[in-house]
């Protein structure tokens, strides 16, 4: 599986931030990630320099192995609770989608 991690001009995005963000995502994914041939992380900071609630945005993007790509965005107040957030959310949503594909069979 591939990990690609992406940041806006906000968020500086080096070696420790990508290996943390992989870290997290990989281990809320746990055994689902067999069944995929990509992730894509990307973090944005909407709000720049101003700050405030819920400001850091994190998308990631799973490419499940003969399936379409699947998308979650999660919103936090910094960056490693929104890794944490969006995360969970794309490991609950790929168990959905593979269990039903899986039942389909």
């Amino acid at each position: 599986m591939q990990f690609q991690f992406n940041t806006d001009s906000n968020i500086q995005g080096d070696d420790r931030l990508a290996e943390v963000a992989e870290d997290l995502v990989t281990s809320a994914l746990g055994h689902l990630t067999g069944r995929l041939s990509r992730i894509e992380v990307h973090l944005a900071d909407e709000n720049a320099q101003k700050g405030g609630p819920d400001d850091i945005q994190c998308t990631v993007e799973a490419r499940p192995e003969g399936m379409p790509p699947q998308t979650v965005t999660h919103k936090d107040a910094d960056v490693e609770s929104a890794l944490r957030g969006a995360g969970k959310k794309i490991a609950s949503l790929l168990k959905t989608e593979f269990g039903k594909r899986d039942d389909q069979r």
